[in-house]
């Protein structure tokens, strides 16, 4: 009895160190503003597929495309599409190309917290522009109050958060900042890691969230999702039209509308400050980098497989986390680009 409950806990071992060779680890690392996307995703992925297993790792855009880049992960993410620049870099080092896919679009807000003040506030360009110049410092400044009359705002100085890493969010902040302000494109313009002319570095998405909740008079940008599940307001902006838009699904989809017939190949596009009554400005497409080239057949398969699950599926989950699907135009082109992974 005793050999035969042996022999049975070698065969058990021997199953699981079977199983354990046959699960297939995937990592990457990146943006902050799809985490709770990719989180969800990988997770149901996960249940659907035992023996694979995605971890990613939110770091910021700045950081997944330097390890995508660097080879330490198998694939990265980034909110702000690599330039020629990276992508040059990217060849040389690894002799192939890499491959931008969009996976989700969202919303980038102006959020705050002003003691006393509960109302959702209106932001006209001109204000956030000033705002993260340092040239507008009291709240009651006529440049915000004036575009929300019936509001009581504090004579309180305004302390600016930031993100301190570097960060596909703030690509999409400082781009949209360049397009409306030719003062913030002079002197600070549009990039992952700008010089800030004023304020205090959070750390992530979540940084800039906790900063912000914690810190009377402040004001900072962050992916909806955050501001909506930490429960701290965030305002309307004036879009290209004349109109507040207060960002919402269907507001992200108005801004992506026309991008969508016009995507290019290489699916790198800015939706900042788009056309459109009803588009709200702060909107982007987020994309995930897949190398063209894999070494080990398994992972890219394994790749393949996820992406044509979430470009289908996995749009499903999409709008229960504050983000918005993808116009079907975009993932058709996509669902072929998928083929130019080898």
């Amino acid at each position: 009895m005793k050999r035969l409950a042996g022999l049975f806990l070698v065969v058990l071992c021997l199953a699981s160190i079977v199983w354990a060779d046959s699960t297939l680890s995937i990592n990457g690392a990146g943006a902050t503003f799809p985490y709770p996307m990719y989180s969800k995703w990988f997770d149901e992925y996960h249940k659907k597929n035992a023996n694979l297993q995605i971890n990613y790792q939110s770091i910021g855009s700045g950081g997944g495309i330097k390890q995508v880049t660097e080879g330490t992960v198998d694939f990265g993410a980034s909110d702000l599409p690599m330039n020629e620049e990276q992508l040059k870099t990217y060849q040389d080092k690894h002799g192939s190309g890499i491959l931008h896919f969009p996976t989700v679009m969202g919303a980038v807000v102006a959020t705050y917290n002003i003691p006393g003040v509960s109302a959702d506030l209106n932001f006209t360009p001109e204000a956030l522009a000033g705002i993260f110049l340092g040239k507008i410092t009291k709240w009651n400044d006529p440049a915000i109050a004036s575009a929300n009359s019936g509001v009581t705002l504090p004579a309180n100085d305004i302390v600016v958060v930031h993100r301190a890493d570097g960060s596909g969010t703030t690509f999409i902040w400082t781009d949209y900042l360049s397009k409306i302000s030719d003062e913030w494109k002079k002197t600070v313009g549009a990039g992952a890691s700008p010089k800030w002319p004023v304020g205090l570095g959070g750390k992530g998405n979540e940084g800039v969230t906790g900063t912000v909740k914690n810190t009377p008079n402040s004001i900072g940008y962050v992916e909806l999702i955050y501001a909506q599940s930490n429960k701290i307001p965030y305002g309307s902006v004036k879009n290209s039209s004349g109109t507040f838009v207060k960002p919402s699904l269907a507001a992200v989809s108005a801004a992506a509308a026309g991008a969508a017939k016009e995507m290019p190949d290489d699916f790198r596009v800015s939706i900042t400050n788009a056309p459109g009554k009803a588009a709200y400005p702060i909107s982007s497409f987020t994309w995930l980098l897949i190398p063209e080239k894999f070494s080990d057949a398994s992972k890219r398969d394994a790749l393949k497989g996820f992406l044509k699950w979430a470009l289908d599926d996995g749009q499903n989950y999409a709008e229960s986390l504050s983000y918005a699907k993808l116009p079907k135009e975009v993932v058709a082109k996509e669902l072929k680009a998928i083929n130019k992974i080898q």
